[in-house]
Parts: C-alpha cells; sequence; structure tokens
C-alpha cells in the first residue's frame, strides 16, 4: 500500500523554500524530490516522523 505524501503542499502554504525544508528533516532536496514524484523504493523510519514535526511548527 502505498503512502501519500504532499510534501510540495505543505512548504507552499508556508512559503517555505523546499531547501529549509530539507534542512529540518535532514534529508537532501533531491531525496525529497523523489519522495514528492512517489519514486522512493525505501524511506528511513525517521524521515516521515521528521515531516510531520516540520509540518506542525
Amino acid at each position: 500500500m502505498p503512502i501519500a505524501v504532499g510534501i510540495d503542499v505543505m512548504p507552499a502554504k508556508r512559503k517555505m523554500p523546499v531547501g529549509e525544508l530539507a534542512e529540518r528533516v535532514w534529508i537532501t532536496a533531491a531525496d525529497l524530490a523523489v519522495l514528492e514524484n512517489g519514486r522512493a523504493e525505501a524511506v528511513r523510519f525517521a524521515a516521515p516522523a521528521a515531516l510531520c514535526e516540520a509540518r506542525d511548527q
């Protein structure tokens, strides 16, 4: 079952550059793009947790 990731939505709503989001979640901007485009084959468990934490700030 795929996980829906709205990585492009949260930073756009907050006018946050993708690079800043990448820094907050300790992931590269390229890896964020892979997640956003649905091409990720594996994800560290820490990444979704960090994305949720950044979303809540």
